[in-house]
C-alpha cells in the first residue's frame, strides 16, 4: 500500500508537466571489453528533435563509449565516437549520440559499445570489431586512447521518443517503459477511481 501511494503521488506530480516529458535513462554495468549494450525504442509517429545519447564516460571515470543508431531491420543509420553536444549538461569529452531534427515512425536500436569496438559494416548481423576476441574485464583491460582501470557504469538517455526497453535494465525487457506522458494520464486515470470509490465509502 505505501508503494502504491508513493506511486500515484508521483504520477501526480507528472501530470504536471506532461506536454514538456522527461528523457527516458537506462543505467547499468559492463562485465567485459567486447560487451554491447542495446536499447530499443519506438516512435509512434513521426517526430522531430528525437535526441539519444550515453554519458557514461564521466570525464574519465568509466570507459570511452561508441554509440551506433539501427534500424529495426539491424540496417546502420549512423555510428558516432566522440559527440558531446547532444546533452552539454551532463556529457563530457569522450561520450557521444545523436540529435536528429526528424526521424519516421518505427522501431529503432541504439548500441554503446567501447571504443574501438566499431560496427564490423552496415548491418548489425555483421557484429563488432571485438566480437571475435576472448572476453577481457573491463578493469583489466587497457582501453585504446584512453587508460587501464576504467569503470564499467554505462548511462543511455532518449527524449522524444514514444517508448524504450533495455533488456540490461532490471525491468522486463519485453514490457517497454511508457512515455512519462503516458504514465501521468494512467496515473490521473488509477486516482480518479481511488476517489470514486472513496466517496462511495
Amino acid at each position: 500500500m505505501h508503494r502504491m501511494t508513493a506511486l500515484l503521488a508521483g504520477t501526480v506530480l507528472a501530470a504536471s508537466n506532461v506536454v514538456n516529458a522527461a528523457p527516458i535513462n537506462f543505467t547499468g554495468e559492463i562485465d567485459y571489453h567486447n560487451d554491447v549494450i542495446y536499447t530499443y525504442f519506438t516512435l509512434d509517429s513521426d517526430a522531430n528533435d528525437v535526441r539519444v545519447w550515453t554519458d557514461s564516460f564521466q570525464s574519465g571515470t568509466n570507459f570511452d563509449p561508441i554509440t551506433a543508431l539501427w534500424r529495426a531491420d539491424g540496417t546502420l543509420i549512423d555510428e558516432n565516437d566522440d559527440n558531446d553536444t547532444i546533452n552539454p549538461g551532463t556529457q563530457t569529452y569522450y561520450d557521444s549520440g545523436f540529435s536528429l531534427a526528424s526521424l519516421s515512425a518505427g522501431d529503432y536500436i541504439f548500441t554503446v559499445a567501447t571504443y574501438n569496438n566499431f560496427a564490423n559494416g552496415s548491418a548489425l548481423s555483421d557484429g563488432f570489431s571485438f566480437d571475435g576476441q576472448a572476453p577481457i574485464a573491463l578493469e583489466s583491460w587497457n582501453q585504446p586512447a584512453n587508460d587501464i582501470d576504467m569503470g564499467p557504469f554505462w548511462s543511455v538517455w532518449l527524449d522524444g521518443v514514444s517508448s524504450a526497453s533495455n533488456p540490461d535494465d532490471p525491468g522486463d525487457p519485453s514490457n517497454p517503459v511508457p512515455e512519462p506522458g503516458t504514465l501521468a494520464l494512467m496515473g490521473l486515470g488509477i486516482l480518479g477511481l481511488g476517489v470514486r470509490k472513496a466517496r462511495k465509502v
